[in-house]
Parts: C-alpha cells; sequence; structure tokens
C-alpha cells in the first residue's frame, strides 16, 4: 500500500512538473509575440483609415490597422460625395472604380453621387494587403517613449499586445481613443437628431437621378437615389424630449417616422421610408466639435495625429464628413510620403512631427469653417416659417453664405505624386 502512494505521488510530481514546464514556455512564446514594431499604425478601418492606408501605400508605406469590430463597419447604408471626394478619390486611385458604378445626381449644381457606404469601404480595403487590416482589436491605452532622440508611440490592446509605432493615427471615429490622448475637447450634441435609411424597390423606383428636399419648422428630409433600386432617405428634427424617443428597434423607428414626425410630408416621401431595408436604419443623434476646440485644440502631439471624424466630427448638412476624410487621408499621406521618399524610402521617426505639422496646419481652418458651415446650415434650414427666419434662409444663407460654401464642395486636396 505505501509503495502504490508513493508511486502514485511521483507519478503526479512528473505531471506537475511537465505542466510547469509547458507553461513556461507558453509564457516563453507570449513575450516573444507580445511586443511588436510598426512603421505606422491607423486606429479604425472606416472611411479615413482606410483611405490614408491607401494614400500611405501609394507612397511605398505599409499601415498597419486596427479595428476593434469583426470585419468593416459599414454604418449607415449610404453616403453622398461630392466633387472635393471625388478628387481625393482619383488621387488614391479607385474614383474610376466607384464613379462608372454610380450615375451623378441631377438638378443639383456641384454635382454630387450617392453611393453604397459598403462599397466605398470594400473598394479602398480592395487596394490594400489582406493583412494589412486587423480586425477585434481593441486599444486599452496609449503611451510614448522616447528612443534616439525621437518619440515612439506605445499602443496597448486589449490582449496584450504592445504596438510600437513610428506614428499613430486616430481615424476611430466621434468616440475617437486618440483624441481622447490627445486632450481634444469631446463632441457634443446639437440638439438635433437623425434617422438614414436605405428603401429598396425591387421592380425599380423610377425616380431618376433627383434629389429632392422637405423642410419644414424643426425638420429637415429627403431623399436621393443611390441606383435604380436603392434610395438612400435621411430625416432629422429636434431631438425627441425626455420621455419620447425615435422608437427602440428599427420597426418602431420606421413607425415613428411615418405615423408621427414625417407624417405630413408628401406622399412620395412616405412611399419611400414604407419601403426601407429595416437592416440599413440608423438613428442617432447629431453630434460635432466645436470649431474653436480644432483651431485651438491638440491635434497632433510629435508623431501622433487624427483624421475623420476623430478630428472633425460634424453634422450631416453638408454632406462633408465622408468628403473630407478623404481629403485628410490624401494630405496626411502626402506629407508623410514625401518625408519618405526623401530620405531613401525609410520613415525617420525624427522627420514625423515636422509631416505632422504641416498636415495639420494645411487642415486646421479648413475643417474647422466646415464644421461651423454644417452646423449653420442645418439650423437656418430648419428654422421654421416665420418672416425673419425665411430672410435668414432665404436670403442671408443662400444667396450670401452658401455660394461661399459650395468652394469647400470643389476643393482639391491635391494628387499623391512620389
Amino acid at each position: 500500500m505505501f509503495v502504490f502512494v508513493r508511486n502514485r505521488n511521483r507519478v503526479e510530481e512528473r505531471a506537475r512538473d511537465r505542466a510547469s514546464r509547458e507553461r513556461e514556455r507558453e509564457r516563453e512564446r507570449e513575450t516573444a509575440m507580445e511586443t511588436m514594431v510598426e512603421d505606422v499604425v491607423i486606429v479604425g478601418a472606416g472611411i479615413a483609415g482606410l483611405a490614408t492606408a491607401v494614400a500611405l501605400k501609394r507612397a511605398g508605406i505599409e499601415a498597419l490597422v486596427l479595428e476593434r469590430s469583426e470585419g468593416l463597419r459599414a454604418t449607415g447604408a449610404a453616403l453622398t460625395l461630392y466633387p472635393n471626394a471625388w478628387s481625393a478619390l482619383d488621387a488614391l486611385g479607385i474614383s474610376q472604380k466607384l464613379a462608372t458604378r454610380y450615375a451623378p445626381t441631377l438638378k443639383v449644381p456641384v454635382g454630387p453621387r450617392c453611393l453604397h457606404r459598403k462599397a466605398l469601404l470594400e473598394a479602398l480595403a480592395d487596394e490594400l494587403p489582406i493583412h494589412s487590416v486587423r480586425f477585434s482589436s481593441k486599444i486599452t491605452a496609449i503611451d510614448t517613449q522616447q528612443h534616439e532622440g525621437s518619440s515612439l508611440a506605445i499602443v496597448h490592446m486589449e490582449n496584450g499586445t504592445i504596438i510600437k509605432a513610428k506614428v499613430l493615427i486616430g481615424c476611430d471615429g466621434v468616440h475617437s481613443v486618440v483624441s481622447r490622448w490627445l486632450g481634444l475637447g469631446e463632441p457634443v450634441l446639437s440638439g438635433r437628431s437623425a434617422v438614414r435609411g436605405l428603401a429598396v424597390f425591387p421592380q425599380g423606383h423610377g425616380l431618376g437621378q433627383n434629389f429632392r428636399q422637405y423642410v419644414g419648422t424643426g425638420i429637415r428630409a429627403g431623399f436621393i437615389p443611390v441606383s435604380d433600386k436603392d434610395v438612400y432617405w435621411f430625416f432629422s428634427c429636434i431631438s425627441p424630449a425626455k420621455g419620447e424617443s425615435l422608437g427602440e428597434d428599427p420597426k418602431e423607428t420606421k413607425k415613428q417616422v411615418l405615423e408621427n414626425y414625417a407624417k405630413d410630408l408628401p406622399p412620395l416621401y412616405l412611399d419611400v421610408v414604407q419601403h426601407s431595408d429595416l437592416s440599413t436604419l440608423t438613428r442617432a443623434p447629431l453630434k460635432f466639435r466645436y470649431p474653436w476646440h480644432v483651431v485651438f485644440g491638440n491635434l497632433s502631439k510629435q508623431n501622433i495625429t487624427v483624421a475623420g471624424d476623430a478630428m472633425h466630427p460634424m453634422t450631416p448638412d453638408l454632406a462633408q464628413g465622408g468628403g473630407s476624410a478623404l481629403e485628410d487621408a490624401v494630405i496626411l499621406g502626402r506629407h508623410i510620403g514625401k518625408s519618405f521618399v526623401k530620405n531613401g524610402r525609410v520613415l525617420v521617426p525624427k522627420e514625423m512631427a515636422v509631416a505632422i505639422d504641416k498636415y495639420i496646419e494645411e487642415r486646421r481652418w479648413h475643417v474647422a469653417l466646415l464644421i461651423a458651415g454644417s452646423y449653420i446650415s442645418g439650423w437656418v434650414q430648419q428654422a421654421g416659417s416665420g418672416w425673419g427666419k425665411k430672410f435668414l434662409r432665404d436670403v442671408m444663407f443662400y444667396k450670401f453664405l452658401y455660394p461661399k460654401i459650395v468652394r469647400y464642395m470643389h476643393y482639391d486636396c491635391g494628387k499623391l505624386d512620389f
């Protein structure tokens, strides 16, 4: 009996030793894998993040894109892109790929095109190596480290991985981790909310390529065809009072729009909403960053900066959110790319702060004015029907301010000539 117990103890001891050695080997493997070094890390695989990666790729720089979602973020069924956005897409080399699929809108002086948001994201992602976008990658903290007289960004991931980067670019949207680390003022509520969706007409909608808009006291609505079967529609209003809502689920939201908020709009608009694909409906309060936070705030710190909604969230009234993000990508990619090429196709950490400063200098006032213009546009157009408000809208805004805003819709961000 004593011999049996002693042998069993030895077996258990050897098993514990093997388990201990295996745990040690596992820790060694984890330690070897937990620290990575990258030239450029981009946080967020939305429009700004993917476009910035494409712009850098044109210069020969391969960026690592970290996306917290499990796949491409396609929040929002469609978006409208004006000539400024198409100039940026041309610089990125993908304008023809999209322009052949989406016709320009008629009866609009600046000639926008409305396209499926997913199509834009996929077109950008197709330009990148498949391993360059890493999904399910959540950032928990950001730090910096001095190395040979220059700054490195240290990115801590939820899974324990640590990534060191010569450049860190936050393209992680309105609630950006990177912009918060920079100390930018948080986006604020505009006092308005919006519902957006995609209507589907299997047999064709027969609406042509015309944009239609309806403006009333406290509301603004409209629709624009995306294809011969799909129509993008929107409805914005003063945010519901406390205790009221636009619905807790897409079906309820659609019902609230049809039977309550938009019930007095023309039957044509209501028919479009009635044909909504519920999976495409989004509803959210409209947020923006105060323009003075952009003008006077920290948009960068050494080799860390932001782009797109992470820098300049704005209300959708000028349809410039996507277009301005594409401009950011081209301009940032150009400044970093020029430094890269000048230094023999090597990313020199000491020069990254200079390249980023040039990008910020070029964008700061431009996007601050876009934020202000978008907010004013939405406020004026939903102001109401009194004579004073009509004067502000029809004379002051449309005759004097809007023509100046249109220039931004024709802005050319330049090429990527390396």
